[in-house]
């Protein structure tokens, strides 16, 4: 069995944003050398996710819409967690819809995906760097 762990570093220039990350998790799963297995993808900050969807400019405008309707950032005084002196109490809530982590079948040492799947990291309180950890074992 093998075991592959790397980081993956992001600095969303905006409060929220989707970053397509499968180019660099195919990556890792080249670099780990792992031909049959499982590959974890999760998000290592509390406003932020990893989910799996179809890199269509449509669909995540359409998450931007619909999580902005959910827990819209402001004002920003209706949220509790606000009252510590933050401003992201909104984007604790969407990581929460999001979803922290994603798993993948790896399959002949590629990622085992069905049609139109790609991974991606949300971003929900952006604008300093955050990461997404990436954990592959198998064979």
């Amino acid at each position: 069995m093998r075991s592959f762990r790397q980081e993956l570093w992001f600095e969303v220039p905006n409060r929220r944003g989707f970053v397509n990350i499968t180019p660099q998790v195919e990556e890792a799963v080249r670099e780990s050398g792992v031909t049959d297995g499982l590959c974890l993808v999760n998000a290592m900050h509390i406003t932020a996710s990893v989910f799996i969807n179809d890199d269509e400019r449509g669909l995540l405008a359409d998450y931007e819409e619909w999580l902005e309707g959910l827990a819209p950032h402001e004002p920003i005084s209706r949220y509790r967690h606000n009252q510590t002196g933050e401003d992201n109490g909104d984007a604790h809530l969407k990581r929460q819809i999001m979803g922290r982590d994603v798993v993948v079948a790896i399959t002949d040492g590629a990622l085992d995906f069905g049609p139109w799947e790609q991974i991606f990291y949300g971003e929900f309180d952006g604008r300093r760097r955050k990461r997404a950890l990436v954990k592959i074992i198998g064979q």
